[in-house]
């Protein structure tokens, strides 16, 4: 039983979930703060749907990602560094049992969906089906976001780690909308879509043998790595709006701070880089993610208790 956890663990990727469940938790705050309305157990089940929903997008990912050959094409490349759990590719799991426990999230995660629409209104449908639209077509034909290239994985990455979840969690404590929910959601959004953004460095070579234009794929390291400069400015500009804005206190400012490591790191990269080169990128941007989130959720939590 032990061993069948650690491997759904692998799976499903469920050590990144922490970017998930931030802009939620930052939702459902920003509703107890400017509305005075927050239910645990409203919380909690947002919390469980949403993880679900981003647990089912890693693994449908990674279904598409074997279907259309990158996982093989990542393993026979030379230098790459593979970032999928292997289990398709290597035959730990048979396709069945892999996509048995992709279907059960969406299960789980379109129940709880169901559930806070009957008690919080239809529009949380909207939110969370629109997530799920673009967490399946991401990599799914007819649509492939991330296999166009032209910047659609990057928008439906930060609606769907960013605006979508911040404003959805938002929505099931207060029955509203409010333009604070949309602000809030930026520093957050966008820092996810760089972790996004930075992984494609990781194994761009393999993707654009396998037909997978991403962005980096398209423009090449330089360019690419100047726009993933450029995308960490915006998501500490957008935290700086926030507090301009009164969607955050002044204090959340703090949370700049957990930019500087993941600056730093640019720094020691050159033009042409080895794919284990970008591994300092990507876990950094990882912890400026968790970290500048738990700073904005420590700040609405200070704020929303004084």
């Amino acid at each position: 039983m032990n061993n069948i956890m650690k491997q759904f663990m692998k799976a499903s990727r469920i050590r990144v979930l922490p970017v998930m469940l931030i802009p939620v938790a930052l939702g459902a705050l920003g509703a107890f703060v400017w509305d005075g309305r927050f239910n645990v157990w409203l919380l909690l089940l947002t919390l469980v749907g949403s993880g679900a929903a981003h647990l089912f997008s890693n693994m449908i990912n990674d279904l598409w990602d074997y279907y259309n050959g990158t996982d093989e094409a990542a393993k026979a490349a030379e230098g790459v560094i593979s970032t999928n759990s292997g289990y398709l590719t290597n035959g730990t799991w048979t396709l069945r049992a892999f996509a048995a426990v992709t279907w059960s999230l969406f299960g789980l995660a379109a129940l709880c969906g169901l559930v806070l629409s009957a008690i919080s209104g239809w529009p949380v449908i909207v939110f969370g089906g629109l997530g799920g639209l673009i967490a399946y077509f991401y990599v799914a034909p007819p649509i492939r976001f991330g296999y166009r290239g032209k910047g659609y994985s990057e928008v439906a990455i930060l609606l769907s780690f960013g605006i979508l979840p911040v404003a959805g969690a938002y929505y099931v404590q207060s029955s509203q909308l409010d333009y604070r929910a949309l602000l809030l959601s930026l520093p957050i959004g966008l820092l996810t879509t760089l972790i996004l953004f930075n992984h494609h460095f990781l194994h761009w070579q393999a993707d654009k043998q396998a037909g997978k234009k991403t962005l980096v794929v398209v423009w090449g390291e330089q360019r690419a790595l100047v726009f993933s400069r450029w995308l960490l400015a915006l998501a500490y500009v957008s935290l700086v709006i926030c507090v301009l804005a009164d969607a955050l206190p002044w204090y959340a400012l703090l949370g700049l701070a957990t930019g500087v490591p993941l600056y730093a790191v640019y720094g020691r990269l050159k033009e042409h880089n080895p794919s284990h080169a970008y591994l300092p990128l990507m876990g950094n941007s990882v912890k400026a993610t968790n970290r500048c989130g738990s700073i904005l959720i420590a700040a609405l939590i200070i704020q929303g208790l004084l």
